[in-house]
């Protein structure tokens, strides 16, 4: 750190993070977490949804947050997301990178993408 005005700016950045993983709005990201989840990859598709929301300006309403088992290991990394009014979608086998399509096509775009979902076999 070379300054107190770098140290706001990080506090600043941080604070966005937290605040978007704490929040209660209307669509919820939910990344499975437990050992097994984290095993097969879950921390970096936890913190791609965190940082594409942020980069979309999407944190005013869309929360990411993370829970323990969801009890389908062997999908791991699992993903479910929550909007008002809809049907509860769960993706399975997520990577960072199909996190992003999933911000970019999904939370941004309104358009589920099945073939990452859990009753598609391709996943």
């Amino acid at each position: 750190m070379k300054s107190l005005a770098e140290l706001a700016k990080i506090r600043e950045q941080m604070r966005d993070k937290i605040s978007l993983r704490e929040g209660s709005n209307s669509t919820r990201i939910v990344v499975g977490m437990a050992t097994c989840g984290i095993a097969a990859g879950a921390r970096p598709v936890l913190n791609a949804f965190v940082e594409e929301i942020s980069k979309e300006g999407l944190a005013a309403t869309v929360t990411v947050t993370q829970t323990g088992c969801i009890g389908i290991c062997q999908y791991e990394p699992v993903v479910e997301v929550f909007e008002s009014g809809k049907e509860k979608v769960t993706y399975v086998k997520m990577t960072a990178d199909r996190a992003k399509r999933v911000v970019a096509e999904h939370i941004k775009g309104g358009k589920i993408v099945s073939e990452y979902t859990i009753g598609n076999t391709k996943a």
